[in-house]
């Protein structure tokens, strides 16, 4: 271990009123947690997808967001000192945040692997930190819960393609704001048992749902600040969701390119249409055809051109997230040139009135586009019913 793996957990700039109220916090980053999203290829695990992502331009996105988390965190006025891994592990980011950790763990491979993760866990449970914070999707989740079990409180900065577990916060920065808060004795935070789940990757991509529940972890809640995990559909659910679908699908204007996101929801407006959907992927439909099928962003943004289009989206239920959780190839320069009335959401009224945060999230890495979306939106609940409900950022 060098010199600077020597350094104390207290050298954090971040001096509190008074040290020995100083919580201690862990940090991980997935380096490569998320790099799938925009590329169409829902995940990253396993180091062909890796590869094939790297193929087809994918960019890291792990990091920016975890130096969002990061700011809002150390603009807090929090007392903490920070423990992390490595490199691209998390000291990195912690030092363009103005901070100074202490390194606990070392072992990088050259693509970023579980064990990275599972290591550095360890490493910091050793370290004895009261809250581990990391960067990555339902994989990495699964990976930290493997380690910790229900033995220390977790919480996730949203940074993967696929987050439906409910250790996540509905953005980056709100996370880094619940983390703070949890550091500060905020009580309007408690520590609830949130779901861990995660979806087979290999099964998405042969248009199949496998979902799993994998545990529950101890994790800080705040109705605004953290998601929930997916929920399931009634039988009302069901029926009003055909009948809307099937009035979308009448009323798609010709000319006109309608991009559909991923799910059951949207798929039944393709089945409307006499189509096959893409059941996790995100399809194009012009003129009652499909033109594009699991399309990534740069094939939306080709079929895009000179077309006047619309993108048809469901609620994520639980989450009640727009953008960003499973539909990141709908990127926020598809979304901008696009424009927020040529977005239209189906949903139910009982998945609205189950949000526990009264509001719809949308979390697309762009603060602008973001700001964008945020307000109030109509809803297509029911056929010719229309209900406005809040966007938040």
């Amino acid at each position: 271990m060098n010199d600077r793996n020597l350094q104390t957990a207290a050298s954090c700039e971040m001096p509190p009123p008074h040290a020995a109220s100083r919580k201690r916090l862990g940090l991980i980053v997935n380096p490569i947690a998320g790099m799938g999203g925009r590329v169409g290829l829902k995940g990253t695990d396993g180091t062909a997808v890796l590869d094939e992502a790297r193929r087809l331009g994918a960019q890291p996105v792990s990091s920016a967001r975890a130096l969002q988390a990061l700011h809002k965190l150390a603009a807090s006025g929090a007392g903490f000192s920070l423990v992390t891994g490595q490199g691209d592990l998390g000291e990195d980011v912690a030092q363009l945040a103005g901070l100074h950790p202490n390194v606990v763990y070392g072992e990088l491979h050259a693509s970023s692997t579980p064990a990275d993760t599972q290591g550095a866990v360890a490493a910091m449970m050793a370290a004895g930190v009261d809250l581990l914070l990391f960067a990555g999707g339902d994989g990495t989740a699964r990976d930290v819960l493997g380690v910790v079990g229900d033995r220390l409180p977790v919480l996730g900065i949203p940074t993967g393609v696929k987050m439906y577990s409910a250790v996540f916060g509905t953005n980056a920065q709100n996370t880094g704001d619940l983390a703070a808060r949890f550091i500060k004795g905020d009580p309007s935070v408690r520590l609830r048992e949130a779901e861990v789940m995660d979806i087979d990757e290999v099964a998405m991509r042969e248009d199949r749902m496998a979902a799993r529940l994998y545990g529950y972890a101890q994790s800080p809640h705040h109705h605004q600040l953290t998601q929930n995990a997916k929920a399931g559909s009634g039988f009302s659910e069901n029926v009003a969701l055909e009948a809307v679908s099937r009035q979308l699908a009448r009323e798609m204007r010709p000319g006109c390119l309608y991009i559909l996101g991923p799910g059951t929801t949207t798929r039944r407006v393709m089945s409307a249409l006499g189509l096959h959907k893409t059941l996790l992927g995100v399809d194009a439909v012009l003129d009652g055809a499909l033109v594009g099928a699991d399309l990534n962003e740069h094939a939306l943004l080709q079929l895009m051109q000179g077309r006047e289009t619309y993108i048809v989206v469901s609620v994520l239920g639980g989450h009640g997230s727009l953008f960003g959780r499973g539909n990141q190839q709908i990127s926020a320069e598809v979304i901008r040139r696009v424009g927020r009335d040529h977005i239209q959401i189906i949903t139910t009224l009982e998945k609205l009135i189950a949000l526990d945060a009264g509001a719809l999230h949308v979390d697309t890495g762009d603060e602008k586009t973001d700001a964008m979306l945020s307000g109030y939106m109509p809803l297509h609940t029911a056929p010719g019913r229309k209900v406005y409900f809040k966007v938040r950022s």
